[in-house]
Protein backbone atom coordinates (compact mmCIF):
# COMPACT_ATOMS: atom_id res chain seq x y z
CA UNK A 1 0.00 0.00 0.00
CA UNK A 2 1.29 3.36 -1.07
CA UNK A 3 0.80 5.72 2.52
CA UNK A 4 0.75 10.04 2.76
CA UNK A 5 1.58 11.12 5.63
CA UNK A 6 1.08 14.72 7.19
CA UNK A 7 2.57 15.81 10.40
CA UNK A 8 2.95 19.96 10.67
CA UNK A 9 4.82 19.69 13.68
CA UNK A 10 7.37 18.08 16.42
CA UNK A 11 5.21 16.00 18.60
CA UNK A 12 3.40 15.06 15.09
CA UNK A 13 6.57 14.22 13.58
CA UNK A 14 7.26 11.74 16.43
CA UNK A 15 4.01 10.24 16.89
CA UNK A 16 4.24 9.46 13.15
CA UNK A 17 7.56 8.18 12.70
CA UNK A 18 6.28 5.44 15.10
CA UNK A 19 3.12 4.81 13.11
CA UNK A 20 5.53 4.63 9.99
CA UNK A 21 7.32 2.16 11.97
CA UNK A 22 4.38 0.14 13.10
CA UNK A 23 2.68 0.26 9.56
CA UNK A 24 5.89 -1.23 7.77
CA UNK A 25 5.34 -3.78 10.16
CA UNK A 26 1.78 -4.59 9.41
CA UNK A 27 2.23 -3.84 5.65
CA UNK A 28 5.16 -5.79 3.95
CA UNK A 29 4.24 -3.85 0.42
CA UNK A 30 4.11 -0.17 2.66
CA UNK A 31 5.96 2.54 0.66
CA UNK A 32 5.41 6.44 2.47
CA UNK A 33 5.65 10.12 1.41
CA UNK A 34 5.42 12.15 3.72
CA UNK A 35 5.10 16.19 5.27
CA UNK A 36 6.83 15.34 8.10
CA UNK A 37 10.40 15.63 10.05
CA UNK A 38 13.70 13.85 10.58
CA UNK A 39 11.83 11.19 13.31
CA UNK A 40 9.43 9.87 10.09
CA UNK A 41 12.94 10.15 7.61
CA UNK A 42 14.31 8.09 9.92
CA UNK A 43 11.33 5.38 10.16
CA UNK A 44 10.47 4.96 6.90
CA UNK A 45 14.46 4.77 5.39
CA UNK A 46 14.53 4.46 2.00
CA UNK A 47 10.85 2.94 2.13
CA UNK A 48 9.83 7.03 2.40
CA UNK A 49 10.08 10.14 0.73
CA UNK A 50 9.19 13.35 2.70
CA UNK A 51 8.06 15.35 0.36
CA UNK A 52 8.44 19.01 2.41
CA UNK A 53 9.75 19.25 6.45
CA UNK A 54 7.64 20.25 8.38
CA UNK A 55 9.54 23.49 10.02
CA UNK A 56 8.61 24.83 6.77
CA UNK A 57 4.84 25.45 7.25
CA UNK A 58 5.21 25.12 11.62
CA UNK A 59 3.34 28.47 12.32
CA UNK A 60 1.23 28.30 15.27
CA UNK A 61 -0.27 31.61 16.90
CA UNK A 62 -2.18 34.31 14.88
CA UNK A 63 0.37 37.09 14.18
CA UNK A 64 2.82 34.12 13.14
CA UNK A 65 0.67 32.42 10.60
CA UNK A 66 -0.50 36.00 9.69
CA UNK A 67 3.21 37.09 8.69
CA UNK A 68 3.76 33.67 6.49
CA UNK A 69 0.17 32.96 5.09
CA UNK A 70 1.82 32.74 1.52
CA UNK A 71 4.16 30.47 2.65
CA UNK A 72 1.87 28.06 4.11
CA UNK A 73 -0.87 28.65 0.88
CA UNK A 74 2.08 27.64 -1.12
CA UNK A 75 2.43 24.67 1.12
CA UNK A 76 -0.99 23.68 0.56
CA UNK A 77 -1.00 23.90 -2.55
CA UNK A 78 2.23 21.95 -3.68
CA UNK A 79 0.72 19.30 -1.13
CA UNK A 80 -2.58 18.74 -2.85
CA UNK A 81 -1.05 18.45 -6.10
CA UNK A 82 1.52 15.83 -4.57
CA UNK A 83 -0.86 13.79 -3.53
CA UNK A 84 -2.77 13.87 -6.82
CA UNK A 85 0.17 12.84 -8.05
CA UNK A 86 1.09 10.50 -5.84
CA UNK A 87 -2.26 8.29 -5.86
CA UNK A 88 -1.62 6.90 -2.62
CA UNK A 89 -4.40 4.28 -1.42
CA UNK A 90 -4.03 6.20 2.17
CA UNK A 91 -3.70 9.77 3.15
CA UNK A 92 -2.91 9.73 7.18
CA UNK A 93 -3.44 13.45 8.93
CA UNK A 94 -1.60 13.62 12.39
CA UNK A 95 -3.55 16.43 14.52
CA UNK A 96 -2.46 20.03 12.95
CA UNK A 97 -6.41 20.59 12.25
CA UNK A 98 -5.79 23.98 10.71
CA UNK A 99 -3.61 22.84 7.52
CA UNK A 100 -5.01 19.22 7.77
CA UNK A 101 -8.78 19.93 7.50
CA UNK A 102 -8.20 22.19 4.52
CA UNK A 103 -6.46 19.23 2.76
CA UNK A 104 -9.20 16.55 3.93
CA UNK A 105 -11.92 18.98 2.34
CA UNK A 106 -9.85 18.86 -1.18
CA UNK A 107 -8.98 15.43 -1.12
CA UNK A 108 -12.77 14.29 -0.15
CA UNK A 109 -13.69 16.50 -3.24
CA UNK A 110 -11.58 15.11 -5.64
CA UNK A 111 -12.54 11.22 -4.45
CA UNK A 112 -16.63 12.42 -5.07
CA UNK A 113 -15.47 13.64 -8.84
CA UNK A 114 -13.90 10.04 -8.93
CA UNK A 115 -10.23 11.60 -9.58
CA UNK A 116 -8.60 10.04 -6.82
CA UNK A 117 -9.51 6.82 -5.43
CA UNK A 118 -8.02 6.81 -0.86
CA UNK A 119 -9.10 6.12 2.12
CA UNK A 120 -8.95 9.84 4.36
CA UNK A 121 -8.09 8.21 8.22
CA UNK A 122 -7.23 10.97 10.87
CA UNK A 123 -4.55 9.90 13.62
CA UNK A 124 -4.75 11.70 17.26
CA UNK A 125 -7.61 14.11 16.96
CA UNK A 126 -7.27 18.11 17.49
CA UNK A 127 -8.78 18.99 20.82
CA UNK A 128 -12.31 20.41 18.74
CA UNK A 129 -13.65 19.13 22.57
CA UNK A 130 -12.35 22.03 24.27
CA UNK A 131 -12.65 24.21 21.26
CA UNK A 132 -13.71 24.94 17.76
CA UNK A 133 -16.25 22.13 18.07
CA UNK A 134 -18.11 23.01 14.88
CA UNK A 135 -15.33 21.24 13.42
CA UNK A 136 -16.52 18.08 13.76
CA UNK A 137 -18.74 18.71 10.24
CA UNK A 138 -15.29 18.70 8.77
CA UNK A 139 -14.97 15.17 10.47
CA UNK A 140 -18.15 13.95 9.36
CA UNK A 141 -17.89 15.13 6.28
CA UNK A 142 -14.21 14.06 5.07
CA UNK A 143 -12.46 11.55 6.97
CA UNK A 144 -13.46 8.00 6.71
CA UNK A 145 -12.13 6.80 10.08
CA UNK A 146 -10.84 8.80 13.44
CA UNK A 147 -8.04 6.46 15.17
CA UNK A 148 -7.82 8.60 18.19
CA UNK A 149 -5.12 8.41 21.60
CA UNK A 150 -7.68 9.96 24.17
CA UNK A 151 -9.88 7.59 25.55
CA UNK A 152 -12.70 10.52 26.51
CA UNK A 153 -12.76 11.32 22.89
CA UNK A 154 -15.00 8.36 22.18
CA UNK A 155 -17.57 9.36 24.22
CA UNK A 156 -17.40 13.30 22.59
CA UNK A 157 -17.34 11.89 19.43
CA UNK A 158 -19.66 8.95 19.09
CA UNK A 159 -22.47 9.68 22.21
CA UNK A 160 -22.36 13.82 21.58
CA UNK A 161 -22.05 13.55 17.76
CA UNK A 162 -23.03 10.28 16.39
CA UNK A 163 -19.21 9.89 14.90
CA UNK A 164 -18.01 6.57 16.13
CA UNK A 165 -14.05 6.55 15.99
CA UNK A 166 -11.30 4.22 17.05
CA UNK A 167 -9.54 4.23 20.57
CA UNK A 168 -6.04 2.42 19.78
CA UNK A 169 -4.21 3.37 22.72
CA UNK A 170 -1.82 6.29 24.07
CA UNK A 171 1.40 6.38 23.09
CA UNK A 172 2.91 8.50 26.16
CA UNK A 173 1.67 5.23 28.55
CA UNK A 174 3.49 3.37 25.53
CA UNK A 175 6.26 5.21 25.98
CA UNK A 176 6.44 4.86 29.97
CA UNK A 177 5.47 1.67 29.93
CA UNK A 178 9.26 0.89 28.09
CA UNK A 179 10.86 3.06 29.83
CA UNK A 180 9.81 0.74 32.65
CA UNK A 181 10.47 -2.51 30.86
CA UNK A 182 14.39 -1.34 30.09
CA UNK A 183 14.40 0.05 33.79
CA UNK A 184 13.11 -2.64 36.56
CA UNK A 185 14.34 -1.88 39.25
CA UNK A 186 12.68 2.09 38.66
CA UNK A 187 10.47 0.92 41.66
CA UNK A 188 13.37 0.25 44.32
CA UNK A 189 15.65 2.85 43.40
CA UNK A 190 13.11 5.49 43.72
CA UNK A 191 12.49 4.08 47.71
CA UNK A 192 16.46 4.33 48.14
CA UNK A 193 16.95 7.55 46.24
CA UNK A 194 16.56 11.24 48.25
CA UNK A 195 13.38 13.03 48.50
CA UNK A 196 12.96 15.19 46.05
CA UNK A 197 10.19 17.21 44.22
CA UNK A 198 10.21 17.45 40.60
CA UNK A 199 9.79 20.80 38.57
CA UNK A 200 8.20 20.72 35.31
CA UNK A 201 7.61 24.41 34.14
CA UNK A 202 6.88 23.77 30.57
CA UNK A 203 8.82 23.57 27.42
CA UNK A 204 8.39 26.80 25.93
CA UNK A 205 10.54 29.88 27.19
CA UNK A 206 7.46 32.15 28.04
CA UNK A 207 5.87 29.44 30.19
CA UNK A 208 8.96 28.81 31.94
CA UNK A 209 9.35 32.70 33.03
CA UNK A 210 5.73 32.56 33.25
CA UNK A 211 5.53 29.77 35.90
CA UNK A 212 8.56 28.81 37.29
CA UNK A 213 9.49 31.86 39.24
CA UNK A 214 5.72 31.21 40.95
CA UNK A 215 6.47 27.55 41.49
CA UNK A 216 9.74 27.97 43.16
CA UNK A 217 8.38 30.37 45.93
CA UNK A 218 5.80 28.41 46.71
CA UNK A 219 8.74 25.53 47.86
CA UNK A 220 9.85 28.24 50.45
CA UNK A 221 9.68 26.05 53.90
CA UNK A 222 9.54 22.66 52.36
CA UNK A 223 12.49 21.21 54.25
CA UNK A 224 13.89 18.08 53.80
CA UNK A 225 13.39 17.66 50.10
CA UNK A 226 15.81 17.95 46.97
CA UNK A 227 14.25 20.14 44.23
CA UNK A 228 15.37 19.12 40.93
CA UNK A 229 13.79 21.64 37.30
CA UNK A 230 13.20 19.44 34.20
CA UNK A 231 14.79 21.63 31.57
CA UNK A 232 13.06 21.98 27.92
CA UNK A 233 15.00 20.75 25.21
CA UNK A 234 16.71 23.68 23.27
CA UNK A 235 16.39 26.01 26.25
CA UNK A 236 19.86 27.14 27.61
CA UNK A 237 20.51 26.45 31.36
CA UNK A 238 21.17 30.08 31.78
CA UNK A 239 17.90 31.09 30.58
CA UNK A 240 16.93 28.80 33.82
CA UNK A 241 19.50 30.60 35.88
CA UNK A 242 18.10 33.82 35.91
CA UNK A 243 15.84 32.11 38.55
CA UNK A 244 18.36 31.65 40.88
CA UNK A 245 18.01 34.77 43.29
CA UNK A 246 15.18 32.47 45.20
CA UNK A 247 18.15 31.97 47.42
CA UNK A 248 16.26 30.11 50.24
CA UNK A 249 16.28 27.08 47.13
CA UNK A 250 18.68 25.06 46.36
CA UNK A 251 17.52 23.30 42.79
CA UNK A 252 19.07 21.59 40.18
CA UNK A 253 18.81 21.64 36.57
CA UNK A 254 18.80 18.43 34.48
CA UNK A 255 18.02 18.12 30.88
CA UNK A 256 16.41 15.09 28.99
CA UNK A 257 15.93 12.97 31.79
CA UNK A 258 12.16 13.61 32.70
CA UNK A 259 11.55 10.67 33.32
CA UNK A 260 14.32 9.95 35.68
CA UNK A 261 13.54 12.60 37.37
CA UNK A 262 10.00 11.59 37.81
CA UNK A 263 10.94 7.98 38.76
CA UNK A 264 13.15 9.59 41.91
CA UNK A 265 10.48 12.15 43.02
CA UNK A 266 7.93 11.99 45.98
CA UNK A 267 5.57 14.80 44.27
CA UNK A 268 5.66 17.42 41.65
CA UNK A 269 5.00 20.72 40.45
CA UNK A 270 4.04 20.80 37.18
CA UNK A 271 2.24 22.71 34.14
CA UNK A 272 -0.48 21.28 32.02
CA UNK A 273 0.07 19.28 29.21
CA UNK A 274 1.78 15.66 28.33
CA UNK A 275 3.81 16.65 31.40
CA UNK A 276 0.88 15.83 33.66
CA UNK A 277 0.03 12.41 32.31
CA UNK A 278 4.02 11.52 32.79
CA UNK A 279 4.09 12.65 36.12
CA UNK A 280 0.57 10.37 37.05
CA UNK A 281 1.94 7.14 34.90
CA UNK A 282 4.91 6.94 37.40
CA UNK A 283 2.97 7.17 40.82
CA UNK A 284 4.13 11.02 41.66
CA UNK A 285 1.18 12.99 42.62
CA UNK A 286 1.43 16.45 41.57
CA UNK A 287 0.11 19.89 41.96
CA UNK A 288 -0.86 21.09 37.99
CA UNK A 289 -0.29 24.79 38.36
CA UNK A 290 -0.37 27.80 35.14
CA UNK A 291 -0.17 30.94 34.76
CA UNK A 292 -2.34 32.84 32.35
CA UNK A 293 -2.70 36.45 31.42
CA UNK A 294 -5.96 38.43 32.67
CA UNK A 295 -7.21 35.52 35.05
CA UNK A 296 -10.46 36.06 35.80
CA UNK A 297 -11.31 36.92 32.05
CA UNK A 298 -9.65 33.33 31.18
CA UNK A 299 -11.81 32.06 34.39
CA UNK A 300 -14.94 33.77 32.90
CA UNK A 301 -14.00 32.33 29.39
CA UNK A 302 -13.13 28.62 30.97
CA UNK A 303 -17.01 28.80 32.48
CA UNK A 304 -18.26 29.75 29.44
CA UNK A 305 -16.42 29.66 26.37
CA UNK A 306 -14.12 26.38 26.25
CA UNK A 307 -16.42 23.64 26.41
CA UNK A 308 -13.95 21.13 28.76
CA UNK A 309 -14.50 21.03 32.55
CA UNK A 310 -10.10 20.37 32.91
CA UNK A 311 -6.99 21.50 31.10
CA UNK A 312 -5.05 18.39 32.61
CA UNK A 313 -4.96 15.05 31.01
CA UNK A 314 -5.15 13.72 34.35
CA UNK A 315 -8.90 15.18 35.03
CA UNK A 316 -10.04 14.55 31.31
CA UNK A 317 -9.50 11.03 31.28
CA UNK A 318 -10.34 10.48 34.64
CA UNK A 319 -13.94 12.57 33.96
CA UNK A 320 -13.36 14.50 37.67
CA UNK A 321 -10.99 16.06 39.10
CA UNK A 322 -7.83 13.86 40.23
CA UNK A 323 -5.00 16.54 40.67
CA UNK A 324 -5.62 19.96 41.64
CA UNK A 325 -5.67 22.43 39.07
CA UNK A 326 -4.06 26.27 39.40
CA UNK A 327 -4.82 28.63 36.93
CA UNK A 328 -6.23 31.85 36.12
CA UNK A 329 -7.01 33.30 39.85
CA UNK A 330 -6.17 30.13 41.23
CA UNK A 331 -2.50 30.33 40.33
CA UNK A 332 -0.32 31.78 43.13
CA UNK A 333 2.40 30.60 45.66
CA UNK A 334 0.64 30.13 48.49
CA UNK A 335 -2.60 27.79 47.12
CA UNK A 336 0.20 26.24 45.42
CA UNK A 337 2.31 25.54 48.99
CA UNK A 338 -1.12 24.11 50.50
CA UNK A 339 -1.68 21.75 47.49
CA UNK A 340 2.28 20.80 47.51
CA UNK A 341 1.65 20.21 51.11
CA UNK A 342 -1.06 18.01 50.76
CA UNK A 343 0.09 15.37 48.74
CA UNK A 344 3.34 15.03 50.61
CA UNK A 345 3.76 11.54 52.21
CA UNK A 346 1.44 11.23 55.55
CA UNK A 347 -1.02 14.12 54.37
CA UNK A 348 -4.61 13.30 53.66
CA UNK A 349 -4.39 13.81 49.78
CA UNK A 350 -1.84 11.76 48.61
CA UNK A 351 -3.54 8.04 48.15
CA UNK A 352 -6.71 9.37 47.01
CA UNK A 353 -4.74 10.88 44.33
CA UNK A 354 -2.61 7.85 43.80
CA UNK A 355 -5.99 5.93 43.55
CA UNK A 356 -7.02 8.23 40.53
CA UNK A 357 -4.11 7.54 38.54
CA UNK A 358 -5.03 4.00 39.06
CA UNK A 359 -8.64 5.02 37.48
CA UNK A 360 -6.40 6.83 34.95
CA UNK A 361 -4.02 3.92 33.98
CA UNK A 362 -7.24 1.45 33.88
CA UNK A 363 -8.94 4.00 31.50
CA UNK A 364 -5.20 3.85 28.95
CA UNK A 365 -5.43 0.32 28.73
CA UNK A 366 -1.93 -0.97 28.08
CA UNK A 367 -2.69 -1.46 24.04
CA UNK A 368 0.39 0.15 22.13
CA UNK A 369 -1.50 2.83 20.00
CA UNK A 370 0.79 3.15 16.89
CA UNK A 371 0.52 -1.12 16.56
CA UNK A 372 -2.99 -1.02 17.00
CA UNK A 373 -3.51 1.94 14.74
CA UNK A 374 -1.65 0.65 12.09
CA UNK A 375 -3.21 -3.33 12.39
CA UNK A 376 -6.68 -1.41 12.08
CA UNK A 377 -6.08 0.63 9.26
CA UNK A 378 -3.64 -1.87 7.39
CA UNK A 379 -7.16 -4.00 7.54
CA UNK A 380 -9.44 -1.74 6.19
CA UNK A 381 -7.51 -0.85 3.24
CA UNK A 382 -7.12 -4.86 2.43
CA UNK A 383 -10.64 -5.31 3.02
CA UNK A 384 -11.65 -2.46 0.59
CA UNK A 385 -9.25 -3.87 -2.23
CA UNK A 386 -10.50 -7.11 -1.72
Amino acid sequence: MKYYLIAGEASGDLHASHLITALTKADDNATFRFIGGDNMIDAAGQQGTCSRHYKDIAYMGFVPVLMHLRTIFEAMTRCKKDIMEYQPDCVIFVDYAGFNLKIAKYLREKINQGKLATKLFYYISPKIWAWKEYRIKNFKRDIDEMFSILPFEKSFFEQRHNYPIHYVGNPTADEIRKWKEANPYWETEREISQPTIAILPGSRKQEIKDNLPTMLEALKGIEGYRFIVAGAPGIEADYYNQFSDYKHHCYTILFGQTHDILNSSTAALVTSGTATLETSLFNVPQVVCYKTPVPHLIRWAFNHIIKCPYISLVNLIAEREVVPELFAERFSAKNIHEELLNILPGSPGREAMLEGYRDVQQKLGDTPAADNAARKMVERLYQVKG
